[in-house]
């Protein structure tokens, strides 16, 4: 039975190609889908920025102050990243499917937003996209379904990573003690 260690050992570098192949993706919707992001899509992007981020941290110290051992904290870290990044995915799939309402800030509300304002100045006066609407779906799962499971695959691996390097980190000690 294949063992998933290979790919904990190297969690923060896989989470950081995983973060920016998915940006990708959701960049490559609306570059070449013409798929506007909601509000709810931005945040679960800056979720994918944030886990690059903390992950590039990760490497740069196990690189560059490996006496610090912060790997599991980053792993950790990057687990509660992912599950908020799946909360905001799943906040977005219900309101899609009904479940629930959107957040006012993307249901079409009167407000406006930062994001109107600039796309006024650039003389395009579209509303920016509702987050209880999917554009489209596969296998029953709209885009925002689709990243919930993403996400929650990335938080699972993440806090498996973290647990794997606390549990090393422990047995050095323990050894030193002796």
């Amino acid at each position: 039975m294949p063992t998933i260690d290979p790919i904990l050992r190297r969690w923060p570098a896989i989470a950081l190609a995983a973060s920016l192949i998915l940006l990708a993706i959701a960049h490559a919707f609306e570059l070449f889908g013409k798929l506007e992001p909601c509000h709810l899509c931005l945040e679960q992007r800056d979720a994918y920025w944030s886990a690059a981020l903390v992950a590039l941290i990760g490497l740069l110290s196990a690189r560059f102050a490996p006496g610090w051992r912060l790997t599991p904290w980053i792993e950790a870290l990057l687990a509660v990243i992912f599950l908020a990044g799946a909360v905001i995915a799943v906040q977005q799939a219900g309101a899609e499917w009904r479940f629930w309402s959107a957040p006012e800030s993307c249901s079409g509300a009167t407000t406006v937003t930062a994001a109107d304002i600039a796309r006024a100045m650039q003389g395009n006066m579209t509303k920016a996209p509702r987050c209880d609407e999917a554009p489209w779906r596969v296998l029953g799962l709209s885009m925002a379904g689709w990243d919930a499971v993403a996400f929650a695959v990335l938080a699972l691996l993440s806090a498996a990573a973290a647990r794997r390097s606390f549990r090393s980190q422990r047995r050095a000690f323990r050894r030193l003690d002796s």
